[in-house]
């Protein structure tokens, strides 16, 4: 177990999720690469304000990445122009992102199956970008048509010096079981670091992955979702093979409290309070009777009821020996 200790953890971008404070608060718990959230290329060229407010990030976020997506290459090379004095350590090109809107544009996973476009995308912004370029990709757009490890071959010959992988295919959007065994085929096939994402949601399962893989880095997405502990948690498990307590009821609620007083600064009270409503409910997910205060939380407008339903729920709990 002790040769892991060293391995990189890394926060999955996420759409709507791994804003800045989400990623700050998985920093604090031991995250050790984060990466913004999807960000439009055709949004950068054309100023968009909505785009460059995804932009923010802070001196403690480093190591960061900003990832791009898009299908044009010339879009890239000009959005990569206006972000290369911004504080981002690499470049991620999204070529895994499955949703509907994504790729029936042509972006995200649809890149998959334009090889030599994607190839003209990555060496653009290659010779665009003075910061390294990585890729992130899935098991291929179907099961007729896995392709990962060729397109990652293709990938490292256009310039790219990492490769992300998420074992399943775009049809499986998060169903079914990740395979990690096409992770370790690219693994085999490329010498550029190769970091295995899917179904890492315990500190074994981290540990299961690097075994039967043999990739550079962990990338944890759902698993992270009200439970930033996950990174603290695999770091100790790699290095010392014991399990660290879950957090507290104590720490659970201030970690609750931190994360909405980070998105209200952030976003604002009322955006903070729409995007929080999910993160609070994943915070809670499994604990008792946690059905109707999700309930209630989902109505809350302002930030002084939430925080009264969270102090009467996490009393009671305490009060019940939980």
């Amino acid at each position: 177990m002790h040769k892991y200790h060293n391995i990189p953890l890394y926060l999955a971008p996420m759409a709507g999720i791994t804003d800045l404070p989400f990623r700050s608060i998985c920093k604090q718990y031991g995250a050790d690469v984060l990466i913004t959230e999807m960000i439009s290329t055709r949004g950068l060229v054309y100023n968009d304000a909505k785009t460059f407010k995804l932009l923010q990030t802070t001196p403690e976020e480093s190591p960061i990445g900003i990832q791009l997506f898009g299908n044009n290459p010339e879009d890239f090379a000009a959005a990569v122009k206006k972000i290369e004095d911004l504080p981002f350590d690499f470049i991620n090109i999204n070529m895994g992102c499955p949703t509907p809107k994504i790729v029936k544009n042509g972006d995200g996973c649809a890149l998959m199956k334009e090889p030599e476009l994607a190839g003209k995308i990555i060496r653009n912004t290659c010779e665009a970008s003075k910061k390294p370029v990585s890729i992130k990709i899935r098991k291929g757009w179907d099961e007729s048509s896995v392709n990962a490890v060729e397109f990652s071959i293709m990938a490292e010959i256009s310039g790219a010096a990492m490769i992300m992988i998420h074992g399943r295919t775009r049809e499986m959007f998060y169903q079914g079981k990740a395979d990690w065994d096409i992770i370790k085929k690219v693994k085999a096939a490329v010498s550029i670091p190769v970091i295995g994402n899917g179904d890492v949601f315990t500190p074994e399962d981290a540990a299961s992955m690097l075994g039967s893989t043999n990739c550079d880095g962990i990338m944890i997405g759902r698993g992270a979702l009200g439970n930033p502990w996950i990174f603290r948690e695999i770091k100790h498990y790699l290095a010392t093979g014991e399990k660290l307590a879950p957090p507290s009821l104590d720490e659970r609620y201030r970690t609750m409290l931190l994360h909405l007083n980070k998105a209200i600064y952030y976003h604002g009270e009322r955006l903070g309070i729409l995007e929080m409503r999910k993160h609070l409910a994943w915070y809670i997910k499994g604990l008792p009777y946690s059905a109707p205060v999700k309930n209630e939380l989902q109505q809350c407008k302002d930030v002084s009821s939430i925080e009264e339903i969270l102090n009467n729920y996490f009393s009671k709990l305490a009060q019940s020996g939980y």
